[in-house]
């Protein structure tokens, strides 16, 4: 795999659900080794092309390649290399900690010493190791949102997808999940994918795609964002492109 294939190439991309179209013509790339934004308003589209890009729904029209695979085609391949994160919370509440995962390890084909060792090594790296025998219910907001993006990376996929990973959290542990996700990148070049309507969650050096009404309105680094719409900073640049204000934590 080279470095020229990016982690996420989406080409062309339809979808409706009946008579309404919730995505159209979508085209979305995520660089290797980037932190990408996915920054829309609740209801642009961002969370049925989560489901697009993770086989829940299959693709009605246009193409999805994760790192060099076509999602439609080799989705195994694909998704061996796909760590996701959705927005809603799918932890087992009623298994510790540590079951969940080994039993996301073990539909990964890793069993075993090494499914416990690198279960063990992620959870101490979200600084979670003392609460591994703990079912998941007895766990915080934060603290489950953290379960899940360890569980995401127990198989150490390249390419990590999140959908609006910080709803409904502390102004703490939002910062403390982004630090960390950037951290990836930083630390290992895992490429990254970060769904949100949250401003405040980008910065300037990140990649940024504005979806609007199923649309990519917008695409690039944030400064050429900004430069494309000729304003001032990049609150005034999603304005411009849909007339509308992203939320933040201070409203």
């Amino acid at each position: 795999m080279t470095i020229d294939v990016p982690a996420l190439a989406v080409r062309g991309v339809s979808h409706a659900y009946g008579t309404r179209k919730a995505l159209r013509d979508v085209d979305l790339t995520v660089p290797r080794g980037r932190f990408t934004v996915l920054l829309g308003l609740n209801g642009a589209g961002k969370t049925t092309l989560f489901s697009l890009i993770t086989r829940l729904f299959d693709t009605q029209q246009g193409s999805i390649d994760v790192l060099g695979f076509r999602i439609s085609q080799h989705p195994g391949q694909a998704l061996r290399r796909l760590g996701i994160v959705f927005q809603a919370r799918t932890l087992d509440l009623d298994l510790s900690v540590m079951e969940n995962l080994l039993y996301h390890a073990a539909l990964h084909g890793i069993g075993g010493r090494d499914a416990r060792q690198r279960a063990q090594d992620v959870l101490a790296d979200f600084e979670l190791a003392d609460r591994r025998r703990d079912t998941a219910r007895k766990l915080s907001g934060g603290q489950m949102r953290r379960v899940e993006i360890a569980r995401a990376l127990i198989h150490r996929p390249q390419f990590l997808a999140l959908d609006e990973p910080t709803v409904g959290l502390d102004v703490v542990s939002k910062s403390a999940i982004l630090r960390r996700v950037r951290g990836l990148v930083q630390e290992r070049g895992v490429s990254v994918l970060w769904s949100t309507h949250l401003l405040d969650e980008v910065q300037p050096d990140d990649a940024v795609a504005v979806l609007h009404r199923g649309q990519v309105v917008a695409a690039g680094d944030v400064a050429d964002v900004v430069a494309a719409t000729r304003t001032g900073d990049m609150r005034a640049a999603f304005i411009a492109l849909t007339g509308g204000a992203p939320g933040s934590d201070v409203e």
